[in-house]
């Protein structure tokens, strides 16, 4: 045999043991495990998404909207355009071979069929899931049945891309000044619509997770920082999925401005330096 046609074959076999776009959102999907809560630890670029996916037990990857704009030199809350936006995507998931789930916001768009079609073109990023929130802007939410047809629309584009992507809908309604039963409806009208995850906002206490669990008719999201429930106790509730947002962000300028004040006073070398990425 040929050096060349050796080369042939090893490249035949490897394209038919790579996983599809659609194989990985299926995997992303049974990630979601009550009980044994998919942990994302959320990233911004192509490096961080790249250390993240090099990590051993690291089963996914997540992007967080804050982090993203605040890189790109703009404020969250669709800072970024949604071409700036695709991009920095398009970043994240060619870094990694890992499933990867985008932090899209309100899909930048006001109407459900921008939604699909902002969705679609997630989808041809490499994406296989996203966040879509329900918030209009920083103090309001989008009207009940207007955000179940916005998850009515990513789901649309995800059939029409023959992508089951996975969607993690989220809840602002708690800290948007909403009550507790709207908080459940909405979050039983979303998976209703065709989400995978509820991702709810504002669970601060052990009990409120409780009781969200109770009352939610399907998988469970949650964000954590600090002084969150650990999370031990958020699998033993029965979580699916547990991610950081800025906090990781936070996390990592954290040690930058300890090193660089470090440095500055002609102090020890952060061991850190030599960190090969």
């Amino acid at each position: 045999m040929s050096e060349s046609s050796w080369h042939w074959q090893c490249r035949a076999a490897t394209l038919t043991f790579m996983t599809t776009q659609a194989d990985k959102a299926e995997l992303l999907r049974s990630l979601h495990v009550p009980g044994d809560p998919l942990i994302l630890t959320n990233v911004w670029d192509a490096v961080t998404a790249r250390i993240v996916a090099g990590v051993p037990g690291v089963k996914a990857i997540a992007s967080a909207s804050h982090s993203v704009s605040y890189a790109h030199g703009v404020l969250d809350g669709e800072g970024m355009t949604v071409d700036q936006a695709l991009t920095a995507a398009s970043e994240i998931v060619g870094a990694v071979d890992l499933p990867v789930t985008i932090d899209f916001e309100k899909g930048y768009a006001r109407d459900p069929s921008g939604v699909e079609a902002n969705v679609r073109r997630l989808i041809e990023t490499g994406a296989v899931g996203l966040n879509l929130e329900d918030s209009a802007d920083g103090s309001s939410l989008f009207p009940l049945d207007s955000a179940a047809e916005r998850v009515v629309a990513a789901r649309s584009a995800g059939n029409a891309s023959a992508v089951p992507i996975v969607i993690n809908a989220r809840v602002d309604a708690l800290v948007r000044g909403s009550d507790w039963d709207d908080m459940v409806a909405r979050a039983n009208a979303y998976l209703g619509a065709g989400a995978d995850c509820i991702f709810v906002l504002g669970l601060g206490t052990e009990d409120q997770v409780t009781r969200a669990l109770a009352a939610i008719e399907g998988k469970v999201s949650v964000i954590s920082g600090a002084t969150s429930v650990p999370l031990k106790r958020l699998a033993e509730l029965g979580v699916s999925r547990v991610s950081f947002g800025p906090g990781i962000l936070g996390l990592t300028l954290s040690h930058l401005q300890d090193a660089v004040a470090a440095l500055t006073s002609r102090g020890e070398y952060p061991p850190e330096l030599a960190f090969e990425y």
